[in-house]
């Protein structure tokens, strides 16, 4: 099924529990879903004139964004940025700033509220709901977690290969892991990159999408005529 929405900031009209939030941003038709942790290590809530994303101030598709940090998109710190760039690169990306031309791709955060420090486990668990949520809707076939949190994550929750995986992100990057209906290729956070870790991650996606990776079945065959209906 597809969504039909021309949105690309909070596509899902999301309004989390708390008055300063960054949503997910991106393709809600996506094929690829980048997960990563929260604002306070990924960037996009402080705004250029001090003060944070709230309802009233998140950024519409009309808004230009001003900087790369306080855009209320995800990854647009630093670390965000550089993992942009290599999104680029491996063709995920159209365009990497503070609003990226997405194509087929889709990002957002575990914890969408802007933290006072590090979340605790019960403010994570109060907002997993709305990332499962974003998560299901969006349906991408391949899930990309960013950082050794979104990574754990997203493995204890949408595979079955958590105990059997090594914890280590960094021998884990742009590799793939199948998952309950999702494929999954875990990525070091950009922060901690070393040389070669960009390569390896451009390389590995350009790879996957030489491949039929998506995960679909035609249904068209139950249907009068020769249209085609591919579900997930």
């Amino acid at each position: 099924m597809e969504n039909v929405t021309d949105r690309t900031n909070n596509p899902f009209g999301m309004r989390p529990p708390c008055e300063q939030y960054v949503p997910g941003y991106g393709d809600a038709n996506a094929a690829f879903h980048v997960v990563g942790d929260h604002p306070g290590v990924h960037g996009g809530a402080s705004r250029p004139d001090g003060g944070t994303t709230t309802a009233e101030t998140a950024p519409t598709d009309e808004d230009d964004g001003t900087g790369l940090d306080g855009s209320g998109v995800p990854f647009t710190n630093d670390a965000g940025v550089r993992l942009q760039r290599a999104l680029v690169e491996a063709g995920l990306l159209d365009e990497a700033g503070p609003r990226p031309t997405v194509r087929g791709t889709f990002l957002s955060y575990l914890h969408m509220c802007v933290p006072d420090g590090t979340p605790t486990e019960r403010e994570y668990a109060e907002m997993e709901r709305y990332f499962d949520a974003e998560l299901r809707a969006i349906a991408a076939h391949v899930l990309l977690p960013v950082g050794e949190r979104a990574t754990r994550h997203v493995l204890s929750e949408y595979t079955a290969q958590a105990a059997k995986t090594d914890d280590d992100v960094a021998a884990l990057h742009g590799t793939e892991i199948r998952g309950s209906g999702f494929l999954v290729y875990p990525v070091r956070d950009p922060s901690e990159w070393d040389d070669g870790d960009e390569e390896r991650l451009v390389q590995a996606l350009r790879a996957l999408q030489s491949t039929d990776f998506r995960r679909e079945v035609d249904l068209g065959r139950f249907l009068p005529g020769e249209d085609t209906w591919r579900v997930r």
